[in-house]
């Protein structure tokens, strides 16, 4: 070979095929550090692409499981509290036979009823108390909750009517709604609306919705909160305004309040900011009345409403797949085993245990009572059948997750994961294609040094 002088010919080769053997040493380095046969997608494009896919879908089946053993969690939590209502029934039960004997007098059947009354007032304790994650399992109650849908009957609001522009009010926030700091027993919640026309710089006006929330939070310590909304183009988002058949949404996330608006809230407005006579129809007497050379309506307030308790949902669904079809959700169908359900049958139509002729008093309503009793014993034991279904069913749908699972990490596995023992082989000879190509370069490296020995 040439000794040239401009160029060191050999030792580019050199160096070329070391800076690739040493890439080499390098990516073969990260799969055996990563455990990964595909490090980036320039190693195998498709299997990076499946194995994401199958990674997602792995750990969105990972949760699936988890919530599976939340929901039997919270099946066990019913079925305890069924079972400690089934003991109650049954001494109810005792209790009305005995007073049923006519070898006991009025007296001593008082004394009877007396806890007879209040093993039926603990069914309904256990059933409203009963619950899971704030989510009621065995009958109405708690402290989360209002109904606010008859605004009469909190006093001051009038209920709603389309024609107003106001549709609804929405809660987002039920425990701040549901308070009672001072413990009082009266959850002395309202809120007021306001709708005023302010000047902003260029002498452009707004519309302002002001909502003020007078929260019972601590005791002696009722504190107003206040949130502003700009309503001037009525819609979420600000940019058009609403035309026949528009609905929007004002959130008072502040106050964990929605207010739902159509398009007569549209006309009502324009009234204020037009700065004319008139009056809107909310609230009636109480309305936004119109008139003067600053606008400023009055404030329209809504009490609360008394609180009616956390309702128990018709049903829970359950994510219990990676999906958003329905076999990806399993739902719960919740049954009251309270006194106003317990007794009634299969039918809804047999006495209920709260009713006011079921105690025993006498013999007479002590023998109807043991019927009463009896229905109200067989009700709860469907209840706690529907559960004990619902168990067995997710722990089949458990055992399904887990298998799954394990057979989507497999295949996730075929196609990322490292054959060590092939890798390391691959990297040891691609060590010593480094190695050789050091020694290499040296020596090309050394060519011109001969070069100079000629010349001297």
């Amino acid at each position: 070979m040439a000794l040239n002088i401009i160029s060191n010919y050999a030792a580019n080769v050199a160096h070329r095929n070391l800076s690739a053997s040493d890439e080499m040493a390098t990516r073969s380095l990260s799969k055996l550090s990563s455990g990964t046969r595909v490090v980036s997608a320039r190693d195998d494009a498709a299997s990076m692409a499946i194995g994401a896919r199958l990674n997602a879908t792995t750990q969105a089946l990972k949760t699936a499981s988890t919530n599976v053993g939340q929901a039997n969690s919270m099946l066990q939590i019913a079925d305890g509290g069924m079972a400690t209502i089934d003991d109650i029934l049954v001494r109810m039960k005792t209790l009305a036979v005995q007073s049923s004997s006519g070898n006991l007098s009025d007296t001593e059947r008082g004394f009877l009823n007396d806890e007879f009354t209040q093993l039926r007032d603990e069914i309904d304790r256990i059933s409203s108390s009963t619950n899971f994650n704030g989510i009621q399992l065995l009958g109405d109650g708690g402290d989360v909750a209002l109904n606010y849908a008859d605004l009469d009957t909190g006093g001051s609001g009038a209920a709603l009517t389309p024609a107003t522009g106001f549709s609804g009010f929405g809660i987002t926030d039920n425990n701040l709604w549901a308070s009672d700091g001072e413990q009082d027993g009266v959850t002395d919640n309202n809120f007021s609306v306001s709708i005023n026309e302010v000047t902003v710089g260029g002498g452009g006006t707004q519309i302002i919705m002001t909502v003020t929330a007078n929260v019972d939070l601590t005791a002696g310590a009722d504190a107003p909160l206040t949130q502003s909304i700009d309503v001037t183009d009525y819609l979420t988002g600000g940019s058009k305004a609403m035309t026949a058949g528009d609905t929007g949404t004002l959130n008072f996330d502040q106050l964990g309040l929605t207010i739902d608006i159509n398009d007569n809230f549209t006309d009502n407005v324009d009234v204020v900011g037009a700065g004319v006579g008139g009056a809107n129809d909310f609230g009636t007497a109480t309305g936004f009345t119109i008139g003067g050379a600053v606008i400023n309506t009055t404030a329209s307030t809504v009490n609360m409403a008394a609180n009616s308790g956390q309702q128990l949902p018709a049903s829970i669904d359950f994510q219990v797949g990676g999906g958003n079809t329905a076999n990806d959700r399993l739902g719960i169908t919740l049954t009251a085993v309270d006194t106003a359900t317990l007794g009634t049958g299969a039918a809804g139509t047999s006495t209920a245990l709260n009713a006011a002729t079921v105690d025993i008093t006498t013999a007479a309503r002590a023998q109807a009572t043991v019927e009463v009793v009896t229905t109200a014993i067989d009700d709860l034991q469907r209840a706690r059948a529907a559960i004990g279904t619902y168990q067995n069913r997710l722990d089949f749908a458990g055992q399904n997750l887990a298998s799954t699972q394990e057979n989507t990490e497999s295949a996730r596995s075929t196609l990322m994961d490292l054959d060590v023992a092939a890798e390391m082989t691959a990297f040891t000879s691609k060590q010593i294609l480094v190695q050789s190509g050091v020694a290499m370069l040296a020596q090309a490296n050394q060519m011109p040094q001969n070069l100079l020995r000629l010349l001297q």
